[in-house]
């Protein structure tokens, strides 16, 4: 079937990609198409793609229509549409050719649990147009145990929330549950080592901890004024904080700085481009002028300089379904130059959400890359990281945030079956929580808490309901990664699935 309709910009976008155009993250529709056609001469091969035949699916599953998805096919016919959507979900960084994809592969070939963090896009498209009916939430998508941890606020004071914003999107509240559900499952056996009736209660305690908060903010409406410190933090939390604690000096000392302070040193994960300093300071002079940032005192120089850059690295090695995309970090001058006081911030390269094309329709279109996941940030942190922001250069787009001393996440190996349990419990109150400030910070124009809580309906039924999800989808990538560990192994994801004529 041949689409007469006009090209949008995403999908312009996506040939100009494929043609290695310069500077098309921040081109008009109509840039983009003339930047096409004196192109057009000497086009890259062509990569088949079925973002289009999901995004139909999607439509039509929440439409009503009666359509089998991806998740019930089996044999052969599951390990090549397995195949597919990581090769197409990696395109780019399997065309460039980049080092870390094949790390990125091995992780996943490795780990159980590693296959599911880096596998979202093959997760949501089983799940294509469900829940259409369900109360819409500005969604985190990529909910599991190592996506909740200790970061900085707009003050510069530790807190527990949700922090990783790269998925986001807008979506059924209960999208984020089903992924939450499956990576507790995993996680539990994986990283847990529990038992299957172990690991279930673990999911029983992540729902019914979701339940509890979002009862409680539909009868008292405190999201907004809601924040998780170590004064106010369960035990268990409270001992994260206190082991995320390190002196700023100690961690620049001993992870970071030259023996000068002034520079990166160089490791196997951190390589120095100090030749790009410059280019650097003019991008995060534009990041905090775009995006309005008040710089605090911590970040001017004794003379008063606001985000002076004295050092710029390259960040290898960082990260699971992030891994092989560009990571630089900028090194801020502190008030004290001597390298005891300094800020790193963070450049780290966007792309679309797994979710775009796949949720039912919402009226909420995201299709920008690093903008998509400030406004995340933004919604479901209140007062977060004062240096999350967007900005695009060497023609990608970027999101920005700070890396802090005490930015950490829990250890998932040192849990008992009780502590577990806990964690989960706690994890679905902080989900809530970001779920409830929909509808406060985020697009949402209706009161979202008293929706959620009729569209759950029987507490005990939705709650078997996502745990018989979780325990199927959690079988199912198991499955799954039994196949990748094959293909993999016989160099399934070196090359790309080319288009030929």
């Amino acid at each position: 079937m041949t689409d007469t309709t006009e090209p949008t910009r995403q999908s312009l976008y996506e040939q100009a990609r494929q043609h290695g155009i310069e500077g098309r993250s921040s081109m008009s529709k109509a840039e983009l198409a003339a930047a096409l056609k004196d192109a057009g001469s000497s086009p890259h091969p062509r990569v088949g793609t079925r973002l289009e035949t999901f995004r139909w699916l999607a439509n039509a599953v929440a439409g009503g229509e009666f359509i089998l998805r991806p998740r019930i096919l089996t044999g052969l016919d599951r390990r090549l549409h397995v195949r597919q959507t990581l090769r197409e979900d990696h395109q780019t960084r399997i065309a460039d050719g980049s080092e870390e994809t094949e790390l990125k592969f091995n992780q996943l070939s490795d780990s159980l649990f590693s296959f599911f963090r880096g596998t979202a896009l093959l997760f949501y498209r089983d799940m294509a147009g469900d829940d259409g009916w369900m109360p819409t939430v500005l969604a985190l998508g990529d909910v599991h145990p190592e996506n909740f941890g200790v970061m900085p606020n707009v003050d510069n004071v530790p807190i527990f929330s949700v922090n990783d914003f790269d998925e986001a999107y807008y979506a059924p509240f209960t999208w984020d549950l089903k992924r939450g559900a499956t990576g507790f499952m995993i996680a539990a056996e994986t990283e847990g080592e529990l038992k299957r009736k172990h690991r279930v209660k673990v999911v029983r305690h992540f729902i019914e901890g979701y339940i509890e908060a979002m009862q409680r903010l539909a009868r008292d409406g405190t999201e907004q004024d809601e924040e998780m410190r170590f004064d106010n933090a369960p035990e268990l939390i409270r001992q994260l904080f206190k082991d995320a604690h390190e002196a700023r000096a100690d961690w620049l000392k001993e992870d970071y700085l030259d023996e000068s302070g002034q520079r990166f040193r160089s490791t196997d994960k951190l390589v120095p481009i100090s030749t790009r300093r410059d280019e650097f300071q003019k991008i995060t002079d534009r990041l905090i002028k775009s995006n309005a940032i008040k710089v605090p005192q911590r970040a001017l120089t004794s003379e008063g300089a606001a985000m002076r850059v004295k050092d710029v690295a390259i960040r290898r090695g960082q990260g699971t379904a992030s891994l092989g995309l560009d990571r630089y970090y900028a090194l801020i001058e502190g008030p004290q130059g001597d390298g005891t006081d300094d800020l790193i911030i963070e450049y780290k390269q966007a792309r679309r959400s797994a979710l775009a094309g796949l949720v039912p329709h919402t009226g909420h279109e995201m299709d920008t890359r690093a903008e998509r996941i400030t406004h995340a940030q933004a919604v479901h942190l209140i007062r977060g990281d004062r240096f999350y922001g967007h900005v695009e250069f060497d023609g990608r787009s970027y999101m920005s945030r700070e890396r802090a001393p005490f930015r950490d996440s829990i250890d998932l190996d040192d849990l008992s079956k009780k502590e577990w349990k806990q964690y989960a419990r706690i994890c679905g109150q902080v989900l809530a929580g970001v779920h409830a400030l929909s509808d406060e910070a985020g697009k949402v124009d209706y009161d979202i808490e008293p929706a959620i809580i009729e569209a759950i309906g029987p507490i005990a039924l939705f709650t078997e309901d996502m745990v018989a999800f979780a325990t199927q989808a959690a079988d199912r990538v198991r499955r799954d990664h039994e196949m990748f560990q094959e293909d993999h192994a016989r160099g399934a994801f070196t090359q790309l699935d080319r288009i030929y004529r």
